[in-house]
């Protein structure tokens, strides 16, 4: 079947190459019996080509079922894919035919398979690869013809790596991998799919028919999409819905689309862990750096002190340059005393020649991370005349470690 009535027979839209090509691979992988793992972004279709693929496979007769790994306890994810017998445990009052045995000679569709437990991955390699199974509290081994078609939103190699997913597995579902493509890596079809969309919402619920100006195109195209097609989608559902004036401008589109999201590019985060509160480790990082800066324009202001003052160095006669005056002067280190000093005489406008060796009182400073996290809160906060929101962004911390902190210092 050609790639263009796949797009008509399944209601896709889009004309990018790269879903071209998965269409394609698709197409290619369907008549045979091998397992697929599909990959890609929350919301980008995988599920959508689980169907094509079985609807064009020889199993498109046989019954088809989608099951969501992370959406079922691990406690009881073996007994709804391979069943349990009366007793097996506590609430399992009767026998129960599981996913593997009531879907047997069709195609099941694991998808969010990196969810899936270690042990229930090692059951279902062994149904991969001998299609056998066992009801969890029988001993009596099991037979299943089961197309498995996998899908995942996260890297699963990274998973293995991790130890959280089963390498021989992995490779055993990644007989054919198929990549889903981002919706903002598909630019082209983002004004096609929403033309669709509002088109379809406003004939649902018989509203007037929904356009955009030129400056919300553009703001809908460049749009990073994090949501991909299901947050499109969501949002032209709004638009249809709650707009009374049916010519979208930019201004209007922001009010549906995160603002701070317009202005950086948000890809898939591989590994699902939000950025969050920085830790007192970060503040002290943050203070050292900041010591070091002052230290250092500290050295530079001494070398332009005795530059514009007039005074110049024996290194004159020699051409050597104020850069070599610059590394002369000594700054103490860690275990030093507070002090600098000049290692070579200086001549002054006299032609007097002297040392210059400045000791000043070591005075010992506080090493307490919470006197530090207090003091630089302070700054900020005075800094931004109390608007926590521009304090927070100057210290890099989230806006609620902010409110947190200032609780616990009580500022």
């Amino acid at each position: 079947m050609e790639i263009q009535e796949i797009k008509q027979r399944f209601g896709i839209i889009g004309s990018s190459p790269l879903l071209n090509r998965a269409i394609n691979i698709a197409n290619q992988v369907a008549p045979t019996d091998i397992s697929v793992l599909i990959t890609g972004e929350s919301g980008s279709g995988k599920e959508v080509f689980s169907h094509i693929i079985h609807q064009m496979s020889p199993r498109k007769h046989g019954p088809f079922i989608a099951v969501n790994c992370g959406a079922i306890p691990e406690g009881t994810i073996d007994s709804e894919l391979f069943g349990h017998e009366k007793g097996a445990y506590t609430g399992a009052i009767g026998e129960r035919k599981g996913y593997f045995e009531t879907v047997n000679g069709g195609t099941i569709f694991l998808d969010e398979i990196a969810e899936m437990p270690l042990g229930t991955q090692a059951r279902l390699l062994r149904v991969l690869e001998s299609g056998q199974y066992i009801k969890v509290g029988s001993s009596k081994v099991e037979k299943t013809n089961v197309r498995v078609i996998a899908a995942t939103n996260v890297d699963v190699y990274e998973a293995v790596r991790n130890g959280k997913f089963r390498e021989d597995l992995y490779y055993r579902l990644n007989t054919v991998p198929l990549r889903i493509p981002p919706l903002r890596d598909r630019k082209e079809d983002i004004y096609l799919l929403f033309r669709k969309f509002t088109s379809d919402f406003t004939d649902k619920y018989r509203t007037p028919p929904i356009l955009l100006d030129e400056e919300a195109q553009q703001l809908l195209v460049n749009y990073s999409w994090p949501g991909n097609v299901r947050q499109l989608k969501n949002i032209a559902e709004q638009l249809a819905v709650l707009e009374r004036d049916r010519l979208i401008t930019s201004q209007i589109l922001l009010n549906y689309i995160p603002l701070e999201a317009t202005s950086r590019n948000l890809p898939m985060r591989l590994d699902n862990q939000p950025k969050d509160d920085f830790s007192e480790r970060d503040i002290l990082y943050k203070v050292l750096f900041d010591m070091k800066r002052d230290m250092n324009d500290l050295k530079k202001l001494v070398a332009e002190i005795i530059e514009h003052g007039g005074v110049s160095s024996n290194y004159a006669g020699n051409s050597q340059t104020l850069n070599q005056l610059y590394r002369d002067i000594e700054l103490p280190g860690s275990n030093q005393d507070a002090q600098f000093t000049l290692k070579h005489p200086v001549i002054n406008n006299n032609n007097d020649t002297f040392n210059i060796t400045h000791d000043a009182e070591e005075v010992e400073e506080s090493l307490s991370l919470v006197e530090k996290e207090s003091d630089l809160i302070r700054k900020a906060l005075k800094k931004h005349k109390g608007k926590r929101k521009l304090a927070a962004n100057e210290l890099g911390i989230s806006e609620r470690t902010l409110y947190r902190k200032i609780k616990e210092l009580d500022l």
